[in-house]
C-alpha cells in the first residue's frame, strides 16, 4: 500500500513515463485541431496532481521535436490551444515563431473568476493576430467547480462576443454542460464558426450541432472501449462538420489510455473515426483538411 501522496504519484509516473511509439503514418495528410504546446514543453510546471502532463515533460519534448514527430506520420499543422492569460500568450508567441502552428487564446471556464475586464482585453488584443486563429478554449464545465457557473457563464458570454469581433473560430469546452451551451450559443447569436472541442455529446447532441452548423472534433476517448456513445456521435456527424484533435498531452487512444499523448498519435484516432463512418481514412483526412481551411482560414 502506497503511504503518501509522493509515492501515489511516483507510481502513477512509472506507469505514465513511457512515450508511445509512432502509429503507422498516414497516406494523406492532416492536422491536430487542437493540443497544449505550453503543456507538453513544460512551460507551465505540471502539479503533483497532474501525472500525465510531468510525464510529458519528463520526455524533455520541444516544439520543433513534437512537429519533426507528427509530420512524420502525415500531420502536417497544429492549433495549440491557451487556458489563461499566459498559456494565451505564449501559444500565439509560438505560433509566431513556428511554421505549422496556430493559437487559439481564451481563458477557460474553470478559470473564468480570472476573466476580468484587463484579461479579456488582452485576450482580445491577442486574437486580432494573423497567427491566432481561434477564440478558445471556453464555454462551460459544470463536471469541475473551480469556478461560479455565474462566472463561467459570463466569460462565455464574453469570448463570444469577442470571437465576432475578431473574426475568429470560437473553440468550445464542453463538460456536462451541452443544454446550457446550446442555450447561451443561442441566446447570444453564434460566431461565424464553432467548433466543439473534444466533442462528448451523444448521437443526439451531434443532430443538434449538425443543425446549427456547428463543427465537431473527435479525440481519444472515441477509441474507448466505454465510449460507444461518442462513436454513434461521429456516426451521425457529417463529415464537413468533423475535425480530429489530441488535447494533447491529454486524453490519448487506444492502446495507450493513461499515457503522455501527442500531435503524432492523430492517426489512431482518424483510423477509429473513419472506420466508424465506413469510409477511406484518405477521405476523412481530405475532409477534415478541407474543413481546417474554412474554420482556422488559409494556412
Amino acid at each position: 500500500m502506497l503511504s503518501s501522496t509522493s509515492e501515489r504519484v511516483g507510481a502513477t509516473l512509472e506507469c505514465v513515463s513511457t512515450i508511445p511509439a509512432p502509429p503507422e503514418p498516414l497516406s494523406a495528410p492532416v492536422f491536430d485541431s487542437h493540443c497544449h504546446l505550453d503543456i507538453m514543453v513544460g512551460n507551465r510546471q505540471a502539479s503533483s496532481g497532474d501525472p500525465v502532463a510531468q510525464a510529458a515533460q519528463a520526455a524533455s519534448a520541444t516544439v520543433r521535436g513534437i512537429l519533426d514527430d507528427a509530420r512524420a506520420v502525415g500531420v502536417t499543422r497544429l492549433v495549440t490551444i491557451g487556458y489563461d492569460l499566459p498559456s494565451s500568450r505564449w501559444n500565439a508567441d509560438a505560433a509566431r515563431e513556428n511554421e505549422g502552428v496556430y493559437a487559439g487564446v481564451a481563458v477557460h471556464p474553470n478559470e473564468a473568476h480570472a476573466a476580468t475586464p484587463e484579461a479579456l482585453a488582452e485576450i482580445e488584443e491577442l486574437a486580432g493576430r494573423p497567427e491566432v486563429r481561434a477564440v478558445g478554449e471556453t464555454g462551460l464545465d459544470y463536471y469541475r467547480d473551480w469556478a461560479s457557473r455565474d462566472d463561467q457563464h459570463a466569460s462565455f458570454r464574453a469570448h463570444i462576443e469577442i470571437a465576432k469581433r475578431t473574426g475568429k473560430a470560437l473553440v468550445i469546452h464542453d463538460r456536462e454542460a451541452h443544454d446550457d451551451v446550446l442555450k447561451v450559443l443561442a441566446s447570444e447569436g453564434a460566431p461565424r464558426v464553432v467548433v466543439f472541442h473534444s466533442f462528448s455529446g451523444d448521437a443526439e447532441m451531434a443532430k443538434k450541432c449538425a443543425e446549427a452548423g456547428y463543427f465537431m472534433s473527435f479525440s481519444g476517448p472515441v477509441t474507448y472501449k466505454n465510449a460507444g456513445y461518442l462513436r454513434e456521435a461521429a456516426q451521425v456527424a457529417p463529415a464537413e462538420l468533423m475535425l480530429v484533435e489530441t488535447d494533447a498531452p491529454y486524453l490519448p487512444p487506444v492502446p495507450y489510455r493513461g499515457k503522455p499523448n501527442a500531435p503524432y498519435l492523430i492517426p489512431l484516432t482518424l483510423r477509429c473515426l473513419a472506420e466508424v463512418k465506413g469510409v477511406h481514412p484518405d477521405y476523412l483526412c481530405e475532409a477534415i483538411s478541407a474543413n481546417g481551411v474554412t474554420v482556422f482560414g488559409e494556412w
